[in-house]
């Protein structure tokens, strides 16, 4: 986790677009505090990977980290629209683009066509009409859409699950969106040479999307009981943090299953000695129209990593409130408009970027939790004392409407 460098006179956490991380297959990303030394991680890589990750002793034994330099998590969205440098945004573009294609950012199809349109402009010039065609881009498909939209279904089988539409978007579409690229004013040889404008362009589009920009880490949930024998087990998921909040990700079927901000949820971690660690997420919904509080348990060996994140994003973005609230301009101070770093949503019908509570297993209760283990003493606001209260649209208890407790 990176620390106030700023106080020390150094550039402080958020005041640098970049920053050097340390990853592998194992321990996915560890970003760099300026002060960390690369060479002396990597002898300590084994044991990291053995207290973080649930690798195999076989692999941590063969696993070689490799040095990256990355976005940094903590560099606020408002401030990367202020870059002009060519190279830094093309790094920017590249880094997005790799989790654009990797399906750690999900996408609807058609943002991935829209943003696949610009990648087919920087790689393939200006749009000309006949060139290139469908056939051709179809080719390198895998380059500018994710892979799963890129597969096709084949024969009667394919046809009769109805996914044939949903594994590949096609070229026309990606050709269309491609057509509509704009170009900005000059000649032939300007426009062919001015990638800037695109590289904005397709971070702009990226900042779209909620869980841009963030820190993830890996860890499963419970599926819902289903069928006669209320079978559940676990799925994999990604836990995507940033100074806007918290997200959860459903890695198999690429979409999201929940979107909080700080204000709407508590939270904290436990580490049993002999049990899994687990970070738990707390925040309002509903029971069959009943108004109850939800309990999500993510089981990670990364939680206290996670949990640690949260905190200190949270702090950063106090922080940097006034400031903004500066940048804005004294229109921001009148009325009751919203905070700077808030944006309207992707708000599509059934867009991958919207919660799908339904699709969790929680622990539902409209009492303080006497009949749930504690993790912490009991608290008047919430089940966990960690939590961030901003007045409207903060967290609140439930309170019980009867004496039983339900469980989801």
């Amino acid at each position: 986790m990176d620390g106030p460098e700023g106080s020390t006179g150094q550039p402080g956490p958020a005041d640098r677009s970049h920053r050097s991380s340390v990853s592998s297959v194992g321990a996915r990303e560890v970003q760099l505090k300026p002060k960390h030394q690369p060479y002396k991680l990597g002898r300590q890589w084994q044991e990291l990977l053995l207290r973080f990750t649930d690798a195999p002793d076989d692999d941590v034994a063969m696993d070689e980290p490799s040095l990256q330099f990355r976005r940094n998590v903590f560099f606020p969205k408002r401030r990367e629209l202020q870059i002009h440098d060519k190279e830094v945004l093309r790094l920017l573009y590249e880094e997005a683009k790799g989790n654009v294609l990797a399906a750690r950012y999900p996408c609807d199809v058609e943002d991935c066509e829209a943003l696949g349109a610009l990648v087919c402009r920087v790689q393939l010039g200006p749009y000309q009409p006949g060139q290139p065609a469908a056939c051709a881009l179809r080719e390198k498909l895998d380059s500018f859409l994710p892979a799963h939209l890129c597969k096709r279904g084949h024969g009667l089988f394919a046809a009769l699950r109805g996914r044939g539409a949903k594994a590949g978007t096609g070229e026309q579409g990606l050709l269309n969106a491609y057509r509509r690229v704009q170009e900005a004013a000059g000649s032939d040889s300007e426009r062919e040479a001015a990638l800037s404008p695109h590289y904005r362009a397709y971070l702009l589009k990226c900042h779209e999307l909620p869980f841009y920009g963030c820190a993830f880490f890996h860890g499963e949930i419970d599926k819902p009981a289903q069928g006669f024998l209320h079978r559940g087990g676990r799925k994999p998921v990604s836990v995507a943090i940033s100074l806007d909040g918290v997200h959860v990700i459903d890695c198999r079927e690429k979409h999201v299953l929940l979107g909080l901000r700080f204000q709407e949820l508590s939270w904290d971690h436990t580490s049993p000695e002999e049990e899994e660690s687990v970070l738990w997420l707390e925040f309002d919904g509903d029971n069959e129209g009943t108004p109850v509080n939800k309990l999500l348990k993510i089981y990670s060996k990364q939680a206290e990593l996670m949990s640690s994140l949260i905190e200190y994003c949270i702090e950063l973005s106090q922080a940097a409130e006034p400031a903004a609230s500066q940048e804005a301009g004294p229109t921001s101070a009148s009325g009751s408009s919203p905070a700077p770093h808030q944006r309207p949503q992707l708000r599509r019908q059934g867009s991958v970027v919207c919660s799908r509570i339904q699709h969790l297993s929680t622990i539902d209760y409209v009492e303080e939790g006497e009949t749930i283990r504690r993790v912490k003493p009991k608290r008047s606001t919430s089940f966990f004392s960690r939590q961030l209260s901003l007045g409207q649209g903060s967290y609140t208890v439930v309170q019980p409407a009867a004496d039983s407790l339900e469980q989801g």
